[in-house]
């Protein structure tokens, strides 16, 4: 999945697998830490991955 993050007006663009880059948004819905996010099922080749994707696949 490619999942693009607005940051203080810059866009970053990751590769994460679909559970991470929901649970992703899910955070974002609750706490706003970026300006916004959005999903997209392609595009994510080359791109690097989600830093910490682990983390959002952890209990």
């Amino acid at each position: 999945m490619r999942l693009s993050v607005v940051m203080h007006g810059t866009q970053f663009d990751f590769a994460a697998c679909l559970t991470a880059a929901l649970l992703f948004v899910q955070e974002h819905q609750q706490r706003h830490y970026v300006e916004a996010v959005n999903v997209a099922a392609f595009g994510a080749n080359e791109l690097p991955r989600l830093p910490n994707e682990r983390l959002y696949l952890e209990p």
